[in-house]
């Protein structure tokens, strides 16, 4: 053990500056892992710090490495399990507690005792050693191998004390006085000896003859013993006295208590009523208010409004323990009661009065403009356009105006009889819902009208009853209904189903007309569409934003709570929940605030998004390119709706509204590529620019002019991929059918055309596709020359290629010559046989094929023809090229040049 102390003093703990004090070989309780130490060890640097270490064996076996540390200040309790018998288990409690098995119960003890050393000097909190003798902790490490801690470390165990001045001047007086005080230890030790016996009996003596003081000091002791007595005495006589003067202040006390109580009772009950009065106590002005108040006027709404939550305040005042039993209270809360019930009822009554004047006042203007619109009707020679028609929606702000006096009364009205409350509530969502309705079909009426121009021929307006009559009906039969406004629900249903069918009809008659082709309609008609969606999408948007703006301050949902819960009753309104309770009570479950906002705001306007999938599918049948138009312009305004509110009413209608017109944008798609699929030629003329191609070119050009900088463009390339696709199988499914025109022609132009669209353009997504199309279109063209072009000079060509094979044979070049079937009278025949007429003559048979393949449209006439000379130039080159090296010397060329050439090339352009 002692060799393993000081590899590790060596190896592990002197490069860190500690010394080791105590080790024990241990394992962990109830498992066979290799054995461990853990070492006490102290720093060498002040301030000390006392750690227990854990060091164990690495893999190889050949090295100690240090595993975990613990400062001796974190240990808390050191359990040796048992105090009497021999253990070799013990417990240390550190951050959680570790048990461990000593090799032998001498090395778990010593260890223990070390570790109790140091928390006696080095820690002022004191470590809990249980189960450990008191032997143990109080006698010193043993010797042996573990003797090191205790006299090595005489600074760990024991302190050392330096002598102060005095002891040094003393023992250095002491040491001059014998003179072989440092040669002689022996001797100076005895004498020192002989000095300390005659010091002890000099004190012995001294002792003895004080005896007679201590006599002395023994009788004075005495003597003020007696004297403490006596004072006693005197003191327990003053108490005496003083008792019958306590009894009196006692009573005089108990009355000045009373006195004070009683005082402390009548101030209590002064600030109890007090209490009551300032906060149970209305105005005789707030009562008038409430019972006669002008609801009709600013300044009487305003008293109204004082009064109705000084009354709230009233009802809704903490009373203390008690109160609520006084007959007092208990009559000034029914009359606050009393009082809140004929308010709301008044208010209520009231509210409803001003729905249905602002009801009878907008369906007025509702039938003036009905009457116009039959009147425009009538004339069958002009349009409602040509009436100039505005396409705007009526502006409801003078009627949110008035009403917004009565929030503050609203927001009374709900937190005191929510069942009056939700009732006006589901009144003002019928009349609104059924004025929105015929405002908003009539505006989109206006709509599908300036979109087509027209008007159905005879279409009559006598089905809408008189204006005055009508009004006045629903007018007196709104004002003729109980305080919920029951009875006028079928009236109102009525004229509602009237005139709702007549929209129906004019709606079906705009969209049963024929189907308009695209190339009827011109870029203005498509501007126009354009305008009227976007006009129609900015007004519906202030009319929903300022709608939803005055639901959430007039039915005060803004500051909405969670309420308490009672008996209610549940009515479903349109995929929401509304609450009813049978007295002034509380909704028992209510969505939140935003989800009441969202289910008014569906139902007041329900007939929205029909009608724009009505104007949606309208537009997609004049020209299933306005779906572009309307993509985008839908996209902006959904995104413009979502940053305001992502859930509000507007937001997800618009969005629904949206997948709609991405539909039709996909089935436009769909339809452009189906029909290149379908497309047929003719097997008699030239297949030139196929439609799909230029269809293609028209739809980019209009989609870029479209999408520019818009939000949904990752829609527009997606359809660019697979439009540009399509064309592309389907060009080559053409080149392959066509029969009167080459297929590479077929390809290059169109390819031609294609590339043409997409570098003009700049369609970034399409890059890819405009190289293919440039290579395609290369390719074509220069395999529709060599096809062409082929071997103009057909037996030279043919005598040349037996000259190369010759060659290829391995004859050598210059040796061609002396073949009798290649020699040089052969050559001259077969270059007789082309002189320039005839090679003129043949490109000019050559210009007119191919006039006659290439179509007028792409204008790659002249490219091709030049591509065809260069052709020929390099076919004669490489001729010459032979000539000169297989039949040096000769003198044989040809009897035209490249000059001739290129003479006739440009004669024959110039004279076609």
């Amino acid at each position: 053990m002692t060799a393993i102390k000081h590899a590790l003093q060596r190896d592990i703990f002197t490069p860190n500056d500690e010394r080791l004090l105590s080790i024990v070989n241990v394992c962990k309780a109830g498992k066979k892992k290799r054995n461990c130490f853990l070492c006490a060890t102290v720093t060498t640097e002040r301030p000390v710090q006392v750690n227990v270490v854990k060091v164990k064996k690495s893999d190889k076996g050949d090295f100690y490495k240090r595993q975990t540390a613990w400062a001796l200040r974190d240990l808390a309790v050191v359990d040796a399990k048992d105090a009497v018998k021999e253990n070799p288990e013990f417990d240390l409690h550190l951050d959680k507690v570790y048990k461990w098995v000593a090799s032998s119960t001498a090395e778990k003890n010593t260890f223990i005792s070390c570790i109790w050393k140091l928390n006696q000097r080095y820690l002022r909190k004191k470590i809990d050693f249980v189960n450990v003798s008191a032997q143990l902790l109080e006698e010193s490490v043993p010797s042996g191998e573990n003797q090191s801690v205790a006299g090595g470390d005489e600074e760990a165990v024991d302190e050392y004390q330096e002598l102060n001045a005095r002891e040094e001047q003393d023992i250095e007086i002491m040491m001059e006085g014998c003179e072989y005080a440092i040669s002689n230890a022996e001797a100076f030790a005895e004498k020192l000896s002989r000095e300390l016996q005659v010091l002890d009996g000099a004190n012995i003596q001294s002792i003895m003859a004080s005896e007679k003081q201590v006599n002395i000091l023994m009788t004075l002791l005495d003597e003020a013993l007696k004297e403490v007595d006596q004072i006693e005495l005197k003191l327990s006589s003053y108490e005496e006295m003083l008792q019958s003067v306590k009894e009196q202040m006692d009573q005089i006390s108990e009355s000045n208590h009373l006195i004070h109580l009683s005082n402390t009772n009548n101030v209590k009950l002064l600030s109890e009523i007090e209490f009551l009065v300032n906060h149970m106590d209305l105005a005789k002005g707030h009562i008038k208010a409430l019972q006669e108040g002008d609801l009709a006027s600013s300044r009487g709404i305003e008293a109204c409004t004082n009064a109705a939550d000084a009354l709230l305040q009233c009802m809704n005042v903490a009373l203390r323990p008690g109160h609520d039993m006084l007959y007092a209270v208990k009559q000034q809360q029914q009359r606050f009661s009393d009082l809140r019930e004929q308010f709301a009822r008044r208010l209520a009554s009231h509210l409803n009065n001003v729905f249905v004047q602002q009801f009878a006042q907008t369906l007025l203007q509702l039938y003036n403009r009905s009457y116009y619109l039959s009147v425009s009707g009538h004339d069958q020679s002009s349009t409602l356009a040509q009436h100039s028609i505005e396409l705007t929606l009526p502006n409801h702000h003078p009627f949110h105006r008035d009403l917004l006096r009565y929030a503050k009364l609203m927001e009374w009205l709900k937190s005191t009889d929510y069942g009056k409350y939700e009732g006006l509530t589901k009144n003002y969502m019928d009349y609104l819902s059924r004025l929105y309705e015929r405002e908003i079909k009539d505006f989109f009426e206006v709509a599908k009208i300036k979109m087509t121009g027209t008007t159905k021929e005879g279409k009559k307006f006598a089905t809408l009853p008189r204006k005055e009559s009508a009004v006045k009906q629903e007018t007196e039969s709104l004002h003729g209904s109980s305080g919920k406004l029951t009875g006028s629900t079928s009236s109102l249903n009525k004229l509602s189903v009237q005139s709702s069918g007549n929209r129906r009809s004019q709606s079906s008659s705009l969209l049963d007309m024929g189907n308009m082709s695209a190339s009827d309609l011109d870029v203005a008609d498509r501007t126009k569409f354009d305008k009227i969606f976007e006009q129609v999408l900015s007004e519906l948007e202030p009319l929903c934003l300022a709608e939803q703006d005055f639901i959430s301050k007039f039915f005060k949902l803004q500051q909405h709570q969670n309420m308490g819960t009672t008996t209610n009753e549940a009515e479903e309104m349109d995929g929401g929940i509304l609450c009813r309770s049978h007295n002034s009570g509380v909704p028992q479950a209510i969505s939140s605030e935003k989800d009441m906002i969202r289910q008014m705001m569906i139902k007041i306007f329900r007939c929205i998004e029909p009608e724009l999938n009505n104007l949606i599918a309208l537009g997609d049948k004049i020209d299933s390119f306005n779906s572009l138009y309307m993509l985008v312009k839908m996209s902006h305004h959904v995104w413009t709706a979502q940053n305001v509110d992502p859930a509000s009413f507007l937001s997800t209608t618009l969005g629904n509204v949206l997948v709609t017109v991405k539909r039709n944008f996909d089935k436009c798609i769909s339809n452009q590529i189906k029909q290149m699929e379908e497309v047929k030629i003719s097997k008699k003329s030239k297949v030139g620019i196929l439609t799909f191609v230029a269809e293609f070119e028209e739809f980019a050009a209009l989609a870029e002019s479209i999408f520019k900088n818009a939000e949904r463009r990752g829609d527009l390339d997606k359809a660019y991929t697979k439009l540009i696709r399509s064309v592309f199988i389907n060009v080559e499914k053409v080149a392959n059918e066509s029969q009167k025109t080459p297929r590479d022609v077929v390809m290059m132009e169109n390819f031609h055309r294609i590339f043409a669209t997409l570098s003009r353009l700049k369609i970034s997504c399409l890059e890819a596709e405009k190289k293919d199309a440039k290579q395609k279109y290369t390719d074509h063209l220069q395999s529709y020359v060599i096809y062409s072009l082929g071997q103009p000079l057909e037996k030279l060509n043919h005598f040349f290629e037996g000259v190369e094979a010759r060659v290829a044979q391995g004859i050598r070049e210059e040796e061609v010559s002396y073949q009798l079937a290649f020699n040089k009278q052969e050559l001259r025949k077969v270059i007789k046989e082309y002189p320039g007429k005839e090679v003129k003559k043949g490109l000019d048979n050559l210009y007119k094929k191919v006039d006659k393949h290439l179509c007028e449209e792409e204008n790659l006439l002249q490219v091709v023809w030049h591509s065809m000379q260069d052709e020929f130039i390099r076919q004669y080159k490489h001729f010459e090229g032979l000539i000169a090296r297989c039949y040096p010397g000769s003198g044989v060329t040809m009897e035209f040049t490249i000059q001739d050439i290129l003479d006739y090339c440009s004669s024959i352009a110039q004279s076609h």
